[in-house]
């Protein structure tokens, strides 16, 4: 399915990306703070917990990069149906949009 967006919705489209991007960068701080807060409570090993950081970080950037790398105004209505659907964006967020984009990007989540 492609749908062209115009010059003012790929604005709108942007900022809502953003917005999916950080909560996305959040939680991945948020997961990395709770593996160290767990060696730092457990008296887990370095080595150990230095690897879980280390997949974790890159199993993180991976997905990232699968969303966000190109990033294309032909892929945006692509990029916010799969935050959508992951509950990194809610409903709400779209509403700046018209009801044919929004009936888009739920058609693409369905």
């Amino acid at each position: 399915m492609y749908y062209e967006l115009s010059k003012p919705e790929k604005k709108i489209a942007r900022q809502i990306i953003e917005k999916g991007l950080q909560h996305e960068l959040k939680t991945g701080i948020k997961n990395l703070e709770a593996i160290i807060s767990e060696w730092k409570l457990k008296n887990k090993d370095h080595h150990d917990t230095y690897h879980l950081l280390y997949k974790s970080i890159t199993d993180f950037d991976k997905g990232i990069a699968r969303r966000y790398d190109r990033m294309t105004g032909s892929n945006y209505i692509w990029i916010i149906a799969g935050q959508l659907a992951d509950g990194v964006i809610t409903k709400q967020d779209l509403e700046p949009f018209n009801e044919e984009v929004k009936n888009i990007i739920a058609l693409l989540t369905s």
